[in-house]
């Protein structure tokens, strides 16, 4: 297989270029490729009127960057993201990405944090199977996780998202085109869209893929108010987005009481679990005890601090200082810690 890239520049900043993989032009060989080249770089560019295009050429697939995808279990893939906060570092990849080839097509369960890391997340699958892509399903809103769909979108997937997650976007679309590029630097995320689903979702859904199936199960707001889980029947693996965090410190985005009633109920034990962020992990117990016990902590700071007749201004450092003991477990601990505050003091403070 060949794969179309494209160096695409900013309209604006001519001199801000990157290679762009474009999933529309690949090819069984060289000259397929090449065949596509100007048709499909052109309506590509059409459709992102910001940048303009300074050629193409036809790679082979072995040639192409790819991320390293690790297999669970037969058919069951994951990359593992960097256990951090966004940064020009790791350049926007720190979400855990999970592929299941089944034996008619591929899901993917989080398309990555940029176009670039979608892009390397299409050439590691390609490297793996030519099987068409088939679901590509958001656990949730968080762009670290989302921003890659519409690469996955371009090859034929089918992109899914719980039905909440399409407004908790664009409520946010702007701000992040801002700042997240600023964050995990220009190139990485220079022809990045954040695509609306084609399909949202209300209630638990299963999904075929042919010798294996999916459900899908919308949760109420905990991380976010767009949060759903994923389970593989055939390896009976658990996708749980952000549900769960591993290593880097749980972002609260949503309802604190709605996360901590999630995992006081959480669903039936799996054959492994894969968290949102950190390691996998045998069952879900083990998962997620560090952040059942760091949530806890946080809505236990929180209510002293009320109780305490603290308005925001002095409850934030109590409840950060009341944490202070959890820090080593967690990466990027002292300004989520400092946020999560804020948030979990604005829903509580009327309890």
């Amino acid at each position: 297989m060949h794969l179309l890239i494209l160096t695409a520049c900013l309209a604006a900043s001519p001199g801000d270029c990157a290679p762009r993989l474009l999933p529309q032009g690949a090819g069984g060989d060289a000259a397929a490729c090449q065949a596509r080249g100007d048709s499909v770089s052109a309506d590509w560019l059409a459709g992102h009127p910001d940048l303009t295009g300074k050629g193409w050429t036809c790679v082979p697939l072995d040639q192409a960057p790819a991320l390293e995808l690790t297999e669970l279990a037969p058919g069951v893939h994951v990359h593992r993201g960097a256990d951090g906060p966004l940064s020009r570092e790791n350049r926007g990849r720190i979400a855990n990405l999970g592929v299941v080839i089944g034996d008619q097509r591929v899901a993917v369960i989080d398309p990555g944090g940029s176009r670039e890391e979608g892009e390397a997340l299409f050439a590691a699958i390609r490297r793996l199977t030519d099987l068409p892509i088939g679901p590509v399903i958001l656990t949730h809103m968080h762009p670290d996780h989302i921003a890659g769909a519409e690469v996955m979108a371009e090859a034929g997937g089918e992109i899914i998202a719980d039905a909440r997650l399409p407004d908790a976007i664009a409520a946010r679309r702007e701000t992040w085109l801002e700042s997240i590029p600023a964050q995990i630097g220009a190139q990485p995320w220079l022809g990045t869209a954040l695509v609306a689903p084609a399909r949202v979702i209300a209630a638990e859904t299963t999904l075929d893929l042919g010798g294996t199936t999916l459900t899908l199960t919308p949760v109420a707001t905990a991380h976010t108010d767009s949060d759903l889980t994923v389970r593989d029947a055939r390896s009976d693996t658990l996708f749980t987005g952000d549900l769960v965090f591993r290593r880097l410190t749980p972002v609260l985005d949503g309802s604190l009481k709605g996360w901590l009633a999630w995992l006081a109920a959480p669903p039936p034990e799996a054959a492994r679990v894969v968290p949102g962020h950190g390691p996998v992990a045998a069952t879900l117990a083990e998962a997620a005890a560090d952040e059942t016990a760091y949530l806890g902590a946080l809505r236990d700071a929180v209510r002293a601090a009320l109780d305490a007749g603290q308005g925001l201004s002095a409850a934030v450092p109590a409840v950060a200082a009341a944490l202070a003991p959890l820090a080593p477990a967690w990466a990027d601990f002292d300004a989520t810690t400092a946020r999560n505050a804020a948030a979990a003091f604005a829903e509580m403070e009327w309890d």
